[in-house]
C-alpha cells in the first residue's frame, strides 16, 4: 500500500469534507420514485350491492391518496348461496366476476383506473385481483 498521497487526492478530499451534501447510502435501497402504495380491501361477507357502492367508494378514495395499487379480494365464490335460487346466474351473480364487471363499466372509475388485472397467488390468486390505478394530477 502507498503511503503517499498525491496532491490531487488531498484536494478531492478537502473539497469533499467542505460540503454538507450527504452521500447516500447504498445499504438502503430505497427507490422514491418506484415507490408502490398499496392498499388491499375484502369483499367477504359482501351482498352484491354493497360490495359494488363500497369499492366504487374504496377506488375514489385511494385515488385522492395517490395509491398506486388495490388488492380486492373477493374470494372464489364457494361458499355463494347464489346456486340455490334458478333466476339469478351462478357465475354473474357471484362477487369474483360481478364487481369487476362494474367496474369496468362504471365511465367514472374507469377515469381513475390504469389497468384490471387477476391477482397472483400469493396475494389471492383466482379469488382476487388487482386495480392498478393513475396518477392522481390533482394537487392536493
Amino acid at each position: 500500500m502507498n503511503k503517499n498521497i498525491s496532491n490531487k487526492d488531498k484536494r478531492d478530499w478537502e473539497d469533499f469534507i467542505s460540503k454538507k451534501e450527504k452521500l447516500l447510502n447504498k445499504d438502503i435501497n430505497i427507490q422514491n420514485k418506484n415507490l408502490v402504495k398499496t392498499k388491499t380491501v375484502d369483499l367477504h361477507g359482501y351482498t352484491l350491492d354493497n360490495a359494488n357502492e363500497y369499492i366504487e367508494k374504496f377506488i375514489k378514495d385511494c385515488f385522492r391518496e395517490s395509491v398506486n395499487k388495490i388488492i380486492v379480494v373477493t374470494g372464489k365464490g364457494l361458499h355463494s348461496t347464489n346456486e340455490k335460487n334458478p333466476y339469478v346466474s351462478k357465475d354473474l351473480s357471484i362477487l369474483k366476476y360481478s364487481v369487476p364487471e362494474f367496474i369496468v363499466k362504471n365511465s367514472d372509475l374507469m377515469k381513475m383506473i390504469y389497468e384490471v388485472q387477476d391477482a397472483k397467488i400469493q396475494d389471492g390468486g383466482e379469488g382476487a385481483f388487482y386495480i392498478f390505478l393513475k396518477k392522481n394530477k390533482i394537487i392536493k
